[in-house]
């Protein structure tokens, strides 16, 4: 409150009640003497960038600071100041294998995300929390790319009889490798 001489001059006991005892009173009398202290702990909140208001605000590669809304199996959705959540897959958490996303996120908490696509036609927003992935390309494609290629299978019959006539079901259908 921010006078002293005021606090000085009240009686604990009268404020009292059968919910709050004196204790209590002179606990709550005695942080009304420091002026500007909150006990509480300091809450930290996202800070949105300027000019992202709306979806078509939003370029692919753009570092963006937005607070986690939800958190699934599949991943997490984050808000990142547009009228629509954002979400980061599992896959793109973090730069190791993730089992459960709520190991790397919690509801509330504020992160780092990279804008990878935007399809302001279905109102989606893909994120990721790997700042080093670049739009257009997934980890999994690159993954794909470095192993080599596999033949293409082919189907081959082997049927019972040389007749034209033989029926489908005495025929044993094999897959192969070229």
């Amino acid at each position: 409150m921010g006078q002293p001489a005021a606090l000085e001059g009240l009686s604990p006991a009268e404020f009292t009640d059968d919910k709050f005892g004196v204790p209590t009173v002179r606990d709550i009398l005695a942080e009304l003497e420091k002026p500007g202290r909150d006990p509480r702990p300091e809450f930290k909140m996202a800070t949105f960038r300027d000019g992202i208001e709306s979806l078509s605000d939003l370029q692919p590669n753009m570092i963006l600071e937005g607070v986690v809304t939800n958190v699934a199996a599949f991943g997490a959705f984050v808000d990142v100041g547009v009228h629509q959540d954002g979400l980061v897959h599992v896959s793109a958490l973090a730069n190791k294998f993730v089992k459960d996303p709520h190991e790397v996120v919690k509801p509330g908490q504020i992160v780092k995300v990279k804008v990878m696509d935007v399809d302001v036609k279905r109102q989606r927003i893909s994120l990721t929390m790997r700042l080093d992935d670049t739009p257009g390309t997934s980890s999994r494609s690159a993954r794909r790319s470095t192993r080599p290629a596999r033949p293409a299978p082919v189907r081959t019959t082997a049927c019972a009889g040389t007749q034209a006539t033989t029926r489908r079901r005495d025929c044993v259908w094999r897959w192969s490798a070229r």
